[in-house]
């Protein structure tokens, strides 16, 4: 009788992780890769829960409190629809995990304890988008990586801006709003007097408080922007413009709106400009911020065919 030969599984040969995704392929055995990938989905969400709950519990609680947070509920339900709507493409990518991997993982998880150490809950917030960059390399690989970076690096954009960073850029866009209503109100033969982010009418006086400082408005623009700019544009450069040009569509729309509080104030009174007209005047000069940023992306649309049809016809 000869003896039975059991099979040698060497689990730490180099190639053994690549062997196992490809016998793993939803190609060879469809049941068994959906089984075990959704058993180390569940493992990993598990175990970033047992690690990030009361951070993202926080998070959560100042997207609620916070209306210039509020845009952080639809973060993350934008970056998995992104993720779904290339899943076709993904499915297509070869598993090539990397050690490299390993090493931004780390760089998340020092930052979580540095930020804990600290007290920095943006710093342990964004440790987070670190991670799940670190593990998409690890588990997935580069190629992966590179499809899934614009959702993934998407979810930064759901993380508040710390108070400090959040005041210095308040102030400014207080002092702006401030100063084209001060001159707009002059222009039209108001009487106006400004001091600082005050303006003062003949009958009474406003203020332009950091709640009207455009800061919401401003990140819920380029956050439409970004989203925006993906789905209809191209080019990289395209893009960028698209991004960059909502700051000062957001901060001019913005002033316009408290220039229209001020002559409201002037005419009507003070009650005219608080109450239904100042919730219902923000909604407005967002819709009217997203129809400049929707004619200037038509417009660089226009220029993208035009420098296309241009280069063809010379080649």
């Amino acid at each position: 009788m000869s003896p039975i030969q059991h099979p040698q599984i060497n689990l730490l040969h180099g190639v053994a992780r690549p062997t196992l995704w490809r016998r793993l392929r939803p190609g060879r055995h469809p049941a068994k890769w959906l089984r075990s990938g959704l058993v180390a989905l569940v493992l990993l969400a598990a175990a970033l829960w047992m690690v990030y709950a009361d951070i993202l519990v926080e998070l959560v609680q100042d997207w609620e409190n916070d209306p210039n947070n509020s845009h952080g509920f639809l973060v993350p339900l934008v970056s998995a629809y992104l993720i779904w709507e290339r899943q076709h493409q993904l499915a297509q990518i070869p598993l090539r995990p990397s050690n490299w991997g390993v090493i931004i993982l780390g760089m998340g998880l020092v930052a979580l304890l540095l930020g804990g150490i600290g007290a920095e809950l943006f710093i342990q917030r964004m440790s987070l988008v670190i991670v799940l960059i670190g593990l998409v390399i690890l588990l997935l690989g580069w190629r992966f990586f590179k499809a899934l970076a614009f959702p993934v690096g998407f979810l930064a954009l759901s993380v508040p801006l710390p108070a400090i960073v959040l005041n210095q850029i308040a102030l400014p866009l207080q002092l702006f709003a401030a100063q084209v209503a001060e001159r707009t109100l002059f222009f039209l033969s108001i009487p106006v007097y400004r001091e600082g982010n005050i303006i003062h009418l003949a009958a009474t006086t406003l203020e332009v408080a950091e709640a009207c400082s455009g800061i919401r408005s401003l990140v819920s623009l380029i956050v439409m922007a970004m989203v925006f700019g993906y789905f209809v544009h191209r080019g990289l450069l395209s893009r960028t413009l698209l991004v960059l040009s909502a700051i000062p569509i957001a901060v001019v729309a913005n002033a316009g709106r408290v220039a229209g509080t001020g002559i409201l104030a002037h005419f009507y009174g003070v009650q005219a400009a608080q109450g239904f007209y100042h919730t219902f005047s923000g909604w407005l000069v967002f819709v009217v911020a997203l129809a400049m940023l929707v004619v200037e992306s038509m417009a660089l649309r226009w220029a993208e065919r035009w420098l296309r049809a241009r280069k063809s016809h010379a080649a």
